[in-house]
């Protein structure tokens, strides 16, 4: 049975009842459904805990994807945690403040990607800062002005919205995928679009703000060459 993945339609749902599925060989628990964003995408899998019904937890320390089954997450508990049984019911709790840095920085990389309108080629998220890499063939970009173009992006506060389209809709439209090292989530028959009201629509499975108001102060850190065409850009929570 699929987990059921409430961050898809709520990013900002913090918390679930939920019930414990299965526990694999390593120790990863599967619930029923989960808050939890699983690692994927050049993103880290989310972190919080399981409260168990006599009020005790269970730290999880990340969230990945059952390697036979990708359609299934694990919760990864960290060392020492007590298991919990098959059949019982938790409450799937994030560390909300660690999603929430996540969310803004992976926001502010899609309005990179305006700001530079090249293929990419690789990204990262971590917890406050963040990069893409594209192909550019030419150097020369300037920290202090890619800072200036992305705030004027994050101040115009645009809505975030989500939407789904299907495989062929996709197909006939090949322009709205812009990452070429990682490809839109795919194999349901639909893909999940993420629009930035006015100013960007692309396929992600990701979590994100509602607004870009929400990002925040974004400052470009550093720009990288990391081949003769190949150009990191990093970005950090200001």
């Amino acid at each position: 049975m699929p987990t059921e993945l409430l961050f898809r339609d709520d990013a900002y749902l913090t918390e679930t009842p939920a019930t414990v599925v299965a526990i694999n060989e390593r120790g990863g628990i599967e619930l029923d459904r989960t808050v939890f964003y699983a690692t994927g995408g050049g993103r880290p899998g989310d972190a919080g805990v399981l409260v168990r019904s006599d009020g005790s937890e269970i730290a999880i320390g990340t969230a990945i994807y059952n390697p036979e089954d990708k359609s299934r997450i694990l919760h990864v508990p960290l060392e020492g945690q007590a298991a919990p049984a098959i059949g019982e019911s938790v409450i799937a709790k994030l560390d909300w403040e660690r999603r929430l840095k996540r969310m803004r920085i992976h926001t502010a990389l899609h309005l990179l990607s305006v700001v530079l309108p090249y293929p990419v080629t690789g990204g990262a998220i971590g917890d406050g800062d963040g990069r893409l890499d594209f192909d550019i063939p030419e150097g020369g970009l300037d920290k202090a002005d890619l800072t200036g173009k992305l705030g004027a992006l994050v101040a115009k506060n645009a809505a975030i919205t989500e939407r789904w389209i299907t495989d062929e809709e996709l197909d006939a439209n090949p322009g709205l995928v812009k990452t070429m090292s990682v490809k839109p989530p795919r194999g349901s028959g639909r893909v999940r679009l993420v629009s930035i009201e006015g100013i960007d629509l692309q396929p992600c499975g990701g979590t994100h703000v509602r607004n870009t108001s929400e990002i925040g102060a974004v400052v470009v850190t550093d720009v990288e060459k990391k081949g003769k065409q190949n150009r990191r850009v990093r970005i950090a929570l200001a």
